[in-house]
């Protein structure tokens, strides 16, 4: 059944990046995550390949937690790279959701690490295999020393920007686990219990995939255009039918554009008429301050057809 849904209307825009208000990447955002990145990429490879001659596998569980944030930090970096990124006129949102395919792939490869580092504990606690512990305790706290540094120089940037503070607790997070190698490198040279090592690995193997659950989880929610976790849609709405313009609201969407952006879209009943674009502009800066919306279209109607094309898709799906 065909059905009328035009309305009378008026759009508001309002664009900025960066949740929960403006948060433009300092002058120095590439050069600090490409300097933390470099020393981390250099860790993993360090770590994986005395791991293997060490015949460490906490080593090698170490490398794959600094590899999961390694990925953190890329994506963070990334984010502010596609967001200016134009690659054709088709691609309205140019390749922001980009980030949120990466945030994807990169929870689905972590947990393919974890359940390989798994089996390899387990298999390591029936038949124990000697460790190298000085090699292992040399590099871990090689590694500490690589994620303190790369922590204080994101700590610069971290109380300004949510994706350097993030990796900043991250990079605090991955000497912490460094240290636990430590022990266990420490523990077995001091008592011989080769079990030490496949014991701290299953550890570390808990500790990234508690972390990559919720990666996986909230990844998963927006490439599926759910609302971002830390946004309530009931509160939204709540705020935009508490305003005294406004008789009702209808059609209310909110996704993420990127992993840093998030969009809205509503529309507004307004019987007194249309209450101009002082409202629109006070409605588009209330939703970026308040919720992190940065990006919001409202419409605006003059009676509810909202009802009314609520019933009319019922009929047509009849």
């Amino acid at each position: 059944m065909p059905h009328d849904h035009s309305h009378l209307h008026d759009h508001a825009h309002s664009h900025s990046h960066g949740i929960g208000g403006h948060h433009h990447a300092p002058t120095n955002f590439g050069r600090t995550f490409a300097i933390a990145t470099g020393l981390n990429v250099a860790l993993v490879v360090a770590q994986f390949g005395f791991g293997l001659w060490a015949n460490s596998l906490a080593l090698i569980a170490d490398a794959g937690h600094n590899l999961s944030d390694v990925m953190g930090l890329v994506l963070a970096w990334a984010a502010f790279a596609f967001a200016g990124w134009r690659p054709s006129s088709g691609y309205t949102y140019q390749m922001r959701a980009a980030s949120i395919l990466a945030a994807l792939a990169n929870a689905l490869l972590l947990i393919g690490a974890v359940a390989v580092i798994s089996w390899e504990a387990i298999e390591r606690f029936a038949a124990p295999q000697p460790v190298a512990s000085g090699t292992v305790m040399l590099i871990a706290a090689v590694g500490v020393a690589v994620n303190g540094a790369s922590a204080w120089l994101l700590s610069r940037g971290s109380k300004s920007d949510l994706n350097m503070h993030g990796a900043f607790l991250h990079m605090v997070a991955d000497a912490a686990v460094s240290v636990a190698v430590i022990a266990a490198g420490f523990g077995i040279w001091l008592t011989g219990w080769q079990w030490l090592d496949p014991a701290v690995s299953l550890l570390i193997s808990v500790v990234i995939l508690i972390g990559t659950w919720r990666l996986l989880r909230d990844s998963l929610r927006l490439t599926l255009n759910a609302a971002p976790r830390d946004i309530d849609p009931a509160v939204v709405r709540g705020y935009l039918e508490g305003l005294p313009e406004v008789a009702g609201v209808h059609d209310l969407h909110i996704w993420a554009m990127s992993t840093t952006e998030n969009a809205l879209t509503a529309h507004l009943v307004t019987p007194a008429g249309h209450p101009g674009d002082a409202f629109l502009h006070k409605i588009a800066a209330e939703l970026e301050h308040r919720f992190g919306i940065g990006h919001s279209t409202v419409q605006i109607e003059m009676e509810d057809r909202g009802a009314c094309a609520t019933a009319c898709h019922a009929a047509a799906a009849r």
